[in-house]
């Protein structure tokens, strides 16, 4: 290193690893909708003082992903339907666009990887889990919108998946015969990558994927609302 110069090249800090910890087990549904958050406890677990973890919860406030209320403290944020479908409407957005940017760079390994993913999919049709299914068909996405070589929207796309997997850990099981036209679909979007098709036919297609699934959630859920919804 040269004379006089400093080494920025630091680790997370204490706030960020408190969020990325935390954030990790809203995700996996460990810290359900409700769940209260005792900072002390929280602190303790990551041998840290409470204030990172305040900060960290004050990040995750701002997310939508945390409430605080008065004489009660942090919650993991209740499930709400409308904000379950901006995280929807978001991540058609943001992922069909990261996966039409990773497109190009995706190799023919990646894309044998995410035929075999569908295929296990497919072949969990008969009996069907819709969280195993989920968790498979997040798999499958991840595969091929990781290459994206923007890493702010890849930052983007993870961070709706997180919202995404509070708010509701699976939308299949509330429409399960979503889940067929779903895999027909992923074949349909590896097939454009395979052949080297324009990446705004591919964003578009994963977009049109993305909508199938939030129009046949609101046709269940609130079946008057599907047509006034402008993203369908």
């Amino acid at each position: 290193m040269a004379r006089g110069t400093v080494n920025v090249n630091k680790g997370p800090s204490k706030s960020q690893v408190a969020y990325q910890w935390i954030k990790a087990r809203i995700a996996s549904q460990e810290f359900t909708p409700g769940y209260r958050l005792v900072l002390g406890t929280i602190a303790n677990e990551l041998d840290m003082s409470v204030v990172p973890v305040r900060e960290a919860v004050r990040h995750l406030e701002a997310e939508g992903l945390v409430t605080f209320e008065r004489n009660v403290g942090a919650r993991v944020s209740m499930v709400d339907d409308t904000q379950y479908r901006f995280a929807m409407q978001a991540i058609g957005i943001v992922e069909s666009a990261a996966t039409a940017l990773a497109a190009p760079h995706l190799t023919v390994d990646d894309l044998r990887r995410a035929r075999a993913v569908n295929e296990v999919m497919t072949q969990g049709l008969d009996r069907f889990d819709p969280r195993a299914f989920s968790a498979l068909n997040q798999q499958f996405h991840h595969i091929l919108y990781s290459r994206c070589d923007n890493p702010r929207l890849l930052e983007i796309v993870e961070s709706e998946w997180a919202r995404l997997g509070h708010l509701r850990d699976t939308i299949f099981a509330f429409v399960p015969g979503r889940a067929q036209e779903s895999v027909r679909e992923h074949e349909e979007i590896v097939s454009l990558i395979e052949r080297g098709a324009p990446i705004s036919e591919v964003e578009q297609a994963v977009r049109r994927h993305r909508s199938g699934t939030l129009g046949a959630f609101l046709k269940h859920e609130h079946p008057d609302e599907v047509l006034s919804d402008p993203s369908l």
